[in-house]
This record gives C-alpha cells, sequence and structure tokens, in this order.
C-alpha cells in the first residue's frame, strides 16, 4: 500500500471511529431511559424535575412517540442531537416503522432544537404559526443558553431551520390504521402551543399546558389569562388520559390544583392589585402562594412567575 492510499484509508476511517466512539460513550452514559407505554400505540419519556445541568445532560422534561402502522409521530425533538439520536434508537427498538413527523408542541429549547437531526433521518417537522414565529426569534440565543447550561462547547447545537410544515387549524395525520389530530391552543406557557389527541388511545399530549410535581413557569412570550383558557379547552377530550409537560400521565383532574388553580392565584390576585391601585412590589409582597410551596421547583420560580403575573395584568388594564 503506498503512502497515498494509507492517508485515504485514514480519512475513511476516523470518522467511522469517532461514531462507534460517540455511540459507545451515549451507550454508557445514556441519556434516556427507555420510554414508558401509556396506551396501546403511545410511549413517553417522563423526565425528573429541575433544569438542565450537565448531570441531567437535558433530560428534565416530557416527551414521547405514537406508533401507527406505516409511520411514527414523535412528540418534541430534545435539546440537542445525542439526545435526538437516542429517541431514535428507542423507537427503533419498538418498531420497524419511520419517524415521519416531529411536532413541536412549542417553542422552548427542549421542544425543538434537536429537530435537525430527525429532519436528515427524513423526518417532517411541524409546529404551529405562533411558535414557529418565536422560534426563529429566540432559536439562536436558545442554543447558547442551552450549551452553557449543559455544559457544552460553543456551537454544539445547531440552530434548526424553520419547520416544515405550520399547522394553522386542526390538521389529521393518517400514520397507517392509526389517526391523530394536532390542534392549535391559545396561549399558555408559550404564545401558541399544540395539542396532539390520539382518539383511539384516549390520549392527549398536552405539553406544557399542564403541570404537576413541580411549579409551573410563566415566561415572556406566555399568558396566565389564556393560560386558564387553554387549560379548560381540554375539557373537551373527557375522560382522556393527558400526558402533560412535566409530571406523570393522568386524568385532566390531577392537573387541576398545580396548573389551573395556581394560574388563577396569580391572575386574580394581581388584576385586584392593579386595580387598586398597587405598584408590582406592593402587589407581589401581598400574594400568597404558600399553598404551593411542596411543589418542587417553587423557590426558584414563584418570585419570578409573580411578576410576570403583574406586568401582564398591568399591560391589560392599560388596554
Amino acid at each position: 500500500m503506498n503512502v497515498f492510499s494509507f492517508a485515504r484509508c485514514l480519512v475513511l476511517i476516523f470518522p467511522m471511529l469517532s461514531l462507534f466512539a460517540a455511540q459507545a460513550a451515549s451507550a454508557e452514559n445514556p441519556i434516556l431511559p427507555a420510554p414508558a407505554r401509556v396506551s396501546e400505540h403511545v410511549y413517553a419519556w417522563i423526565g425528573p424535575h429541575g433544569g438542565p445541568n450537565p448531570e441531567n445532560k437535558g433530560f428534565r422534561m416530557n416527551m414521547g412517540f405514537v406508533v401507527g402502522k406505516d409511520a411514527v409521530a414523535v412528540f418534541e425533538a430534545g435539546y440537542y442531537e445525542p439526545m435526538a439520536r437516542e429517541m431514535l434508537a428507542h423507537i427503533a427498538k419498538i418498531t420497524k416503522a419511520p419517524v415521519k413527523y416531529v411536532i413541536n408542541s412549542n417553542s422552548q429549547p427542549d421542544r425543538f432544537l434537536g429537530n435537525e437531526y430527525f429532519r436528515r433521518q427524513g423526518a417532517i417537522v411541524v409546529a404551529s404559526a405562533a411558535e414557529a414565529k418565536r422560534m426563529a426569534a429566540m432559536g439562536g440565543l436558545f442554543a447558547e443558553s442551552s450549551e452553557r447550561a449543559l455544559g457544552l462547547k460553543p456551537g454544539s447545537i445547531q440552530i434548526p431551520n424553520p419547520p416544515d410544515r405550520i399547522v394553522e387549524g386542526s390538521t389529521e395525520l393518517d400514520l397507517g390504521g392509526l389517526k391523530i389530530t394536532l390542534m392549535p391552543s391559545g396561549a399558555a406557557h408559550t404564545p401558541g402551543p399544540l395539542v396532539v389527541h390520539i382518539p383511539k388511545d384516549k390520549v392527549v399530549y398536552a405539553g406544557d399546558i399542564l403541570y404537576s410535581g413541580r411549579l409551573l413557569a410563566v415566561i415572556d412570550g406566555g399568558s396566565v389569562k389564556s393560560w386558564v383558557k387553554s387549560f379548560d379547552a381540554l375539557k373537551q377530550f373527557g375522560d382522556a388520559t393527558f400526558v402533560p409537560g412535566h409530571g406523570k400521565p393522568a386524568k385532566l383532574a390531577a392537573f387541576e390544583f398545580p396548573t389551573r388553580e395556581y394560574l388563577l392565584l396569580l391572575h386574580t390576585h394581581m388584576t385586584q392589585a392593579v386595580e387598586q391601585g398597587k405598584d408590582q412590589q406592593d402587589a407581589m409582597a401581598s400574594l400568597n402562594q404558600s399553598r404551593f410551596s411542596k411543589l418542587e421547583n417553587y423557590q426558584e420560580l414563584a418570585g419570578r412567575n409573580a411578576s410576570f403575573a403583574f406586568l401582564e395584568a398591568e399591560a391589560e388594564g392599560f388596554k
């Protein structure tokens, strides 16, 4: 073998060795556990609580997928390529059907930053118009902040291209012997999340419209007032099992206290405070959130949630 042939072999072998090494490292230190079976066709990864960090490698939220005879639809794309790669590996152990759709329920970084890996495998990325707009505006910032939170090198997370398909109204997808319905919601945790209904299984993937076990997060772009309405809209699904963005799958009643009652407290108190002419400091000081203090993340989020709720109520007062 001459020098040039040897060099060409090295060029071909090194990328393969790097790939095998990455796969071996992932197998030894997996990001995701095996998904739990929610119903006949629906599976979910039920994440622990807390924020993203190097220890949890970003797995701190719920994601899932639904399996038809001909295709799979995945709920969320995860934070980054290694997580998306593990999702596909788990799915391949359950079905030989290809992943045809990746549905971003909202525009938070843990929901869409892994889109490009799925797209390279042939998946169609789906989102609502409001969430796609926020992805375009915040994608770079989200990638950078996620890299810092997860202890990754700059440039480790690829900023995804826009979604391939925008859902404007109720949309049905056929996975082969199983149809699912995508439904845009009003603002909640984010501006315009998608809800996925799997009628045959009586399951609804509600994403971050629903929280349990931890305190929900009010953020810029969401709406406390509209969130209550988005929660109430889920009552149309009756006795369905709901997969939340955070917490265990359950009937809707299980989310009444940690989601709806908490949002109502924030909205009612801050609206009254604005009507009474209180400033933000007084409004926040007089807000008693203590009955929700046993929810995880309470200390980190209670004050911030109160601040956002006041600013929203104040803005409503000027309309």
